[in-house]
């Protein structure tokens, strides 16, 4: 009966050997005699000892940094993009099974799929349309691993670096449309001033009091800069009375020619 007490010892140890503790963000794929059994946890669990083994899979949400890759646009331009990948494993049983490294495969299908995005479009629509490429390309990638048990919670492309050719290229023709719209700025502005300059001066001319106004307030502006400017002021009425003696001195110089000829031709005709 000696030999009871070590057996139940190592009954009992074996026992004990088959428990298992799976973290909340853990489930453990059972596996017996090479057959899947299905997965276990969170929390504690028994398994039978030599018969069964587990592998742990990681349920929260993991991110991948997918390194720059060159690839071709559309238009033939080279440039490197790099992309931060973002998933979950939903299936377990599927993870495991049906996949060699869902990991590694994963990230290979995102980096496939990236490039051959990019390619498809052009440079302009690459760096204007982010937000739609990287739609495009995370359901291409949750499409094609769906049946591994993956699900891909978000893509997005980090960076876009371009030649350097190209980006002198592109910063030219930026500072020639901002220089254009420039221009246009200022045409148009010289437009609305020349119009209500002209709505102004019809203004004044139809009210001459406006014009002291406005040369008392022109005088005003002058002053408060203190400075040196000699002013020699002249009432309004010499520029009117100067107005109206060179209206008539051109009247009068048009009038003398058809005197003269009336003359002429009444000499000629006595």
């Amino acid at each position: 009966m000696d030999w009871l007490l070590p057996v139940g010892v190592f009954v009992f140890c074996l026992f004990l050997s088959g428990f298992r503790v799976a973290q909340e963000w853990e489930r453990a794929l059972v596996f017996r005699l090479g057959r899947c059994m299905g997965f276990r946890g969170p929390g504690l669990f028994w398994m039978i000892p030599f018969f069964e083994y587990c592998r742990k899979i990681d349920t929260r949400v993991v991110t991948v940094n997918v390194e720059p890759q060159e690839t071709i646009t559309k238009d033939s331009v080279t440039i490197k993009v790099n992309a931060v990948l973002w998933y979950k494993v939903v299936d377990p049983e599927r993870a495991i099974v049906k996949v060699a490294d869902f990991r590694s495969a994963v990230y290979q299908i995102a980096l496939t799929t990236l490039r051959n995005v990019i390619g498809q479009h052009l440079l302009d629509e690459v760096l204007r349309d982010r937000d739609a490429i990287n739609e495009v390309v995370w359901r291409m990638v949750d499409e094609s691993t769906e049946a591994w048990g993956i699900k891909i919670e978000m893509v997005e492309m980090k960076d876009v670096d371009l030649p350097q050719g190209m980006q002198r290229a592109m910063a030219k023709e930026a500072e020639a449309l901002r220089e254009k719209r420039a221009r246009l700025i200022k045409a148009e502005a010289e437009q609305e001033a020349s119009e209500k300059l002209t709505d102004a001066a019809r203004l004044i001319a139809s009210h001459p009091a406006a014009l002291e106004l406005r040369r008392m307030q022109m005088l005003t502006e002058i002053g408060a800069e203190q400075n040196s400017t000699t002013i020699v002021m002249m009432p309004s009425d010499f520029v009117t009375l100067a107005h109206e003696v060179t209206s008539t001195l051109q009247q009068a110089r048009l009038t003398t020619p058809e005197s003269t000829t009336s003359g002429e031709s009444v000499s000629t005709t006595g």
